[in-house]
């Protein structure tokens, strides 16, 4: 933004000097005044030619004798809008409650002894604090692709962004509530 003021600057002519030049000529008290302002009025360049021609030419109709065609709009991707973005953030949080809740209670019936991870991705992690960070990875990919989907090219995908952070958060939920009717 710097560069590009300074670049504007630099490019606006420095009328400063020119008008100065013009405004005050220099005071000559001696008798040679006159052979000075000849010299300086000489110096000066001519008045432009004028580039408007006196006569008016005709305006022309379009040679085709068609309307002109209306101009093709710009491409631009779809937004989200407010109310979907609201919502994006509520499933966001609700995703990763889920998956915090699910590990709670795997590790919670890992670690008593009722059962065991049936995720083998999981299954490192199902005795340990790591757990909670380990679950949060597939809420994480579904709020990307949820998002990508909100602004997607495709009317059905837009239609549908919500479905993948919906899913995730329910089977989460679901898991979570089965782990905590094993342990009771």
């Amino acid at each position: 933004m710097i560069i590009a003021t300074l670049l504007l600057i630099c490019s606006i002519p420095q009328m400063d000097d020119t008008a100065k030049v013009v405004n005050d000529p220099p005071a000559v008290s001696t008798d040679g005044a006159a052979k000075e302002s000849t010299l300086v009025a000489s110096a000066l360049p001519s008045a432009p030619t004028p580039k408007v021609k006196a006569e008016a030419e005709p305006i022309t109709p379009n040679p085709a004798g068609q309307p002109f065609q209306p101009v093709k709009t710009v491409f631009t991707q779809p937004r989200e809008t407010p109310r979907q973005r609201k919502l994006w953030y509520a499933l966001t949080i609700a995703g990763s409650s889920g998956a915090a809740f699910d590990a709670w209670s795997t590790k919670r019936a890992v670690v008593g002894g009722y059962g065991q991870e049936g995720n083998p991705f999981l299954r490192p992690f199902a005795q340990s604090n790591a757990i909670y960070a380990a679950t949060q990875v597939s809420p994480a990919f579904m709020d990307f692709l949820g998002k990508r989907m909100m602004v997607s090219q495709n009317r059905w995908l837009r239609k549908f962004w919500w479905v993948p952070q919906a899913a995730g958060t329910s089977m989460s939920f679901a898991s979570g509530a089965h782990n905590v009717g094993v342990v009771h």
